[in-house]
């Protein structure tokens, strides 16, 4: 008799490819080509657009069966964007926002490092073997060391948010033009969109991934494990 997959095996993975089309080229395209009144006008445009994000995270949380803190407060973003447009807020309230969520998510990641589990901890262990790489520390009386370089990782890390809440401000006060309500508005914010990728996504990326290849650098170097044995394996 076959063993039934357990719901981690079973579990799909993310596909970046779709998860960039549908939260940042479709949005892009449909509200910098077509809010004008002679195609879907602005608010049907800025609904339309919201809506493609949103249902991928809906669907995203379904299929995955497991909560996603991060997809859940893109999700907050998207409502928060689409609540700004329809009620025709003062566009002062988009910079904030825009700037607002990563530097809360910094400060919490920041916060939880004088917990007794720190975000940046449960992150890690998703990544990396610890009970193995702690067994070897453990064998060269080194693993206090290896508890305080995660430790600082955790500062590292919550100033990658920080640095987000920087280039989202700096890119809201640039584009955004227009009030919303206004197609100007519409189109300044695909425009935003479209750029958060390779403006605000990229740098913050490479910094974390930094920070990952400083850990895994310092853990080859104390120890005989490679990679592979490093990673955890799904």
């Amino acid at each position: 008799m076959t063993d039934m997959p357990n719901n981690n095996e079973t579990r799909k993975k993310e596909n970046p490819f779709i998860n960039l089309i549908c939260n940042v080229v479709i949005p892009s395209v449909i509200l910098t080509k077509f809010s004008s009144e002679e195609y879907l006008g602005q608010v049907n445009a800025l609904i339309i657009a919201l809506a493609f994000p949103l249902i991928y995270g809906a669907w995203d949380f379904i299929s995955q069966r497991k909560f996603n803190w991060i997809a859940a407060i893109g999700l907050i973003s998207v409502l928060l964007t689409g609540g700004i447009g329809l009620f025709q807020l003062n566009k002062t309230w988009m910079i904030v926002k825009e700037t607002a969520l990563p530097l809360v998510i910094g400060l919490f990641v920041l916060a939880s490092q004088f917990t007794k589990k720190p975000l940046v901890k449960t992150l890690i262990e998703q990544i990396f073997d610890l009970e193995k790489i702690h067994q070897a520390m453990e064998e060269k009386n080194i693993k206090d060391d290896f508890d305080q370089k995660i430790y600082i990782a955790g500062f590292y890390f919550s100033c990658t948010f920080f640095l987000s809440a920087v280039l989202n401000y700096v890119l809201a006060v640039i584009v955004l033009k227009g009030s919303p309500g206004s197609v100007e508005f519409n189109e300044s914010l695909g425009r935003m969109t479209a750029l958060s990728f390779p403006v605000i996504s990229i740098p913050t990326v490479i910094a974390t991934g930094f920070i990952i290849f400083g850990l895994v650098n310092y853990i080859k170097k104390q120890t005989d494990l490679p990679l592979e044995a490093m990673v955890k394996q799904q």
